[in-house]
């Protein structure tokens, strides 16, 4: 039996869902958000409420079903094979999207340091395939490397945000929060709706939440438990971080910030201090790609590993590092920074993130489902089945919400991307089927 002494306690498991979630997804938002008007606020508490309904749902498919391959594996639960392969190359591709935007985000950043990034829309492209191939070849070392470094450097931003949350509001000037309240006049439901994508972004990764419950002491309990709390400290820390500043710098200048918490701490102290911030958020970018290039190419190796994904996906060097696959995830990201250039950092990381969204949550909507069969399997009791039902309705309207809210050009981009998706599939279902049908092979 293994020691308990030696697994993660709630509170371990709690903090690491949360530091796991905030990484780098907050650190270009509060520009982005400033563009409606800090009414886009509102939107947080939806994603608070719907996130932590699917990191819930999430923990329970992870309680009730022991197979490998994550939600790709709930997805097959429910829809079949099919559902597997296509929940993985959504997320996938969702992925490689992703870096691409975390990438804007340390470019956006490391402007203020090399001001040549920001002079235009090809030198900022170059900056960001340079940087997409640096971690790409960083990870080279394998994963021992890529976890250490990304343990450390996640840091340099859940500081600084964190901190702006509890020290922020003494300079916070309820004057300017109410001036950047609405300086459009759009309709609050629309504020709310169109920045659904972003608040949303800044939670996805919760998915991964229920991945560590070899590791803890009473899973059955903590997991779920962990989820709720450390999605919940996550939105705690965005809302408030994201309120602060709204009232510190005025929104038309916000909303033109490459670098939005470095900003608020040169007007909170001096550009010194502005300086050392965008540094940190510049290590925790880096830290991030770097882990989330790993990521990508661990999910392709996945794949590949079922025979869904070509097989040069599986090859591992000795360090168990899948170089091959992160050449081509590599190709496939520099695709994506080419195809959404743009002189603006902020307009590139916003066109991104929708689609990113999209990408993501129809993976969500099959991976959630699947939890009902999951229960039916395990036969579960009627109160758990009516409390997780309860939880999985709630998931389920907000990812719908979500996708709708994603917008009409990423919506007919993932719908695109879904249905090379089906081709894809059927030159490889001949190999997770019977020859013959049985009931063919018993009349011969």
């Amino acid at each position: 039996m293994a020691d308990s002494s030696k697994k993660m306690s709630l509170m371990g498991l709690t903090t690491l869902v949360a530091v796991n979630m905030m990484g780098s997804g907050i650190i270009m938002l509060p520009a982005n958000m400033a563009q409606l008007g800090a009414v886009s606020l509102l939107s947080w508490l939806i994603t608070a409420v719907g996130s932590m309904a699917i990191a819930y749902c999430f923990a329970q498919c992870g309680i009730f079903c022991n197979r490998s391959g994550g939600m790709s594996a709930y997805s097959e639960e429910a829809h079949g094979k099919s559902a597997f392969f296509l929940c993985s190359f959504l997320y996938f591709l969702s992925l490689a999207i992703g870096n691409v935007a975390i990438g804007i985000s340390a470019i956006g950043y490391m402007s203020s340091f090399i001001p040549w990034l920001s002079s235009g829309a090809i030198q900022l492209c170059i900056g960001l395939i340079v940087l997409l191939w640096l971690t790409t070849f960083a990870n080279f070392g394998g994963p021992g490397i890529t976890g250490k470094l990304g343990a450390i450097t996640v840091w340099g931003v859940i500081i600084p945000v964190a901190g702006l949350s509890v020290i922020g509001w003494f300079w916070f000037d309820p004057k300017i929060f109410s001036a950047a309240w609405n300086p459009n006049n759009i309709a609050v439901s629309d504020a709310i709706t169109q920045s659904i994508p972003l608040t949303l972004w800044a939670f996805l990764g919760m998915e991964s939440a229920a991945q560590s419950s070899d590791a803890v002491e009473n899973p059955k309990r903590d997991v779920p438990l962990a989820c709720l709390f450390g999605t919940l400290g996550a939105a705690v820390v965005y809302v408030l971080s994201t309120t602060v500043i709204q009232g510190i710098v005025p929104n038309a200048e916000l909303a033109n910030s490459s670098a939005p918490f470095a900003y608020v701490y040169a007007q909170m102290f001096n550009p010194l201090v502005g300086n050392i911030i965008m540094a940190l958020a510049v290590m925790a970018c880096l830290g991030s790609l770097l882990g989330w290039q790993f990521t990508l190419a661990q999910t392709a190796k996945m794949t590949a590993d079922q025979g869904m994904f070509p097989k040069l996906f599986s090859k591992v060097t000795a360090a168990n590092a899948p170089i091959i696959g992160m050449i081509v995830c590599g190709v496939l990201q520099t695709v994506m920074a080419l195809s959404t250039i743009s002189p603006n950092a902020s307009e590139q990381f916003g066109k991104l993130v929708g689609l990113a969204a999209v990408t993501n949550l129809i993976p969500y909507v099959t991976a959630l489902t699947g939890l009902l069969v999951i229960m039916h399997k395990a036969k579960v009791s009627p109160a758990v089945y009516t409390r997780n039902v309860a939880a999985l309705l709630v998931a389920m309207a907000y990812s719908y919400y979500a996708i709708y809210a994603s917008g009409k050009d990423a919506v007919f981009g993932a719908t695109i991307v879904l249905a090379i998706g089906y081709l894809l599939y059927g030159f490889i279902a001949k190999n997770f089927v019977d020859e013959r049908p049985a009931a063919v092979a018993a009349r011969s």
